[in-house]
């Protein structure tokens, strides 16, 4: 019932389509979502998730998991995450995939919502270091679609790699276009 709700909201009222899905098969991925303009972004994700039927999570500093907080970011896939400084976060979100048998982690490797022209790498070294793939999301405004692209496999040649991985999201638009990560400007 809920998923019924959920799609009437996202396709009729705001819009919206899911392109691409998740192949249940694949038990964790980094899923790399750009561009990152907008705390709107959050919903989309939580939208296309639910009609999906896939759990995907996502990482938040701990000071967030208290109550009455923490039983949201729970319910939504949210883990906490330690962000103190003497800690090497590969290593830290790489045990993660080590300790569940389903983990999809969805980041935006522009790291902040604000104009950036370079993706934070830590992203990629999660994947080569837990071993999993890389699923390109794009949350583009312009055709109001969240699109799910097939798994990518890291090579370990990080320069290679991340001009494929940045050729998905040539012609995406951003909620704030102004703020958006766009390959086929750099």
């Amino acid at each position: 019932m809920k998923r019924i709700i959920y799609k009437f909201i996202f396709y009729k009222i705001f819009g919206w389509k899911v392109v691409g899905t998740i192949a249940p098969e694949v038990k964790k991925a980094v899923l790399v979502v750009v561009p990152h303009t907008s705390w709107w972004d959050f919903f989309l994700g939580i939208f296309s998730r639910a009609i999906l039927k896939v759990e995907i999570n996502y990482l938040a500093k701990k000071e967030l998991f208290v109550f009455p907080f923490k039983y949201f970011f729970e319910w939504t896939g949210g883990r906490a995450l330690n962000r103190g400084k003497n800690e090497n976060k590969v290593d830290t979100i790489a045990a993660v995939f080590e300790q569940n048998d389903v983990f999809r982690l969805a980041l935006s490797p522009e790291g902040t919502r604000k104009k950036v022209t370079t993706w934070k790498t830590g992203f990629y070294y999660i994947a080569l270091k837990a071993n999993v793939p890389i699923i390109p999301v794009a949350f583009d405004y312009g055709k109001k679609e969240v699109v799910y692209h097939e798994p990518f496999y890291p090579t370990g040649s990080i320069e290679q790699d991340l001009k494929v991985l940045e050729s998905y999201y040539i012609g995406v638009i951003g909620k704030n276009p102004e703020k958006g990560f766009y390959p086929e400007n750099k």
